[in-house]
């Protein structure tokens, strides 16, 4: 467990997907969800299933780390092998409270750790100029795939 500034960072267990992908949709659904088209928000939803994710985390392809304000999970960070961000998600009443940094700070520390050269991003619209405050660069320009559009980015450690 990493505390800090009041609030804990701690890998999320199978038991505790349903909550994570439930922020996850509701935070998708108000900022991301306006800025797809029909297509790319059903491909999202049907992405977050709970049965392919706890697959997929079993499978230890996904690793989900969640900050937590006393019980109430309150951010959400996902990773695909450690070297891509997957997702990263926080409740709306905690945003500019440093969750998300002290979240993406978490898969640093253990990407450094595992000796990763570099991370990874698709960058929904709405968090690119959030990218770039971490220091992540563009790799190309915006691109829509399935209906979801997203900037690949990638930051040297």
């Amino acid at each position: 467990m990493n505390k800090i500034f009041g609030y804990r960072i701690e890998v999320l267990k199978v038991n505790a997907l349903e909550n994570a992908l439930t922020l996850i949709k509701d935070v998708f659904m108000e900022f991301e969800a306006p800025d797809y088209n029909n297509e790319g928000i059903k491909n999202f939803i049907d992405f977050i299933e709970i049965s392919s994710i706890k697959n997929l985390t079993r499978s230890h392809i996904l690793s989900f780390w969640g900050c937590y304000d006393k019980e109430k999970l309150v951010g959400v960070i996902a990773t695909k092998q450690m070297s891509h961000i997957s997702m990263l998600f926080v409740d709306k009443c905690y945003h500019r409270k440093g969750i998300a940094k002290n979240l993406f700070k978490t898969i640093l520390k253990n990407a450094i750790v595992k000796n990763i050269k570099e991370i990874t991003v698709n960058s929904s619209p709405y968090a690119v100029e959030f990218y770039h405050k971490l220091g992540f660069l563009d790799t190309k320009t915006e691109q829509t795939i399935d209906g979801i559009r997203f900037t690949p980015m990638k930051m040297s450690i």
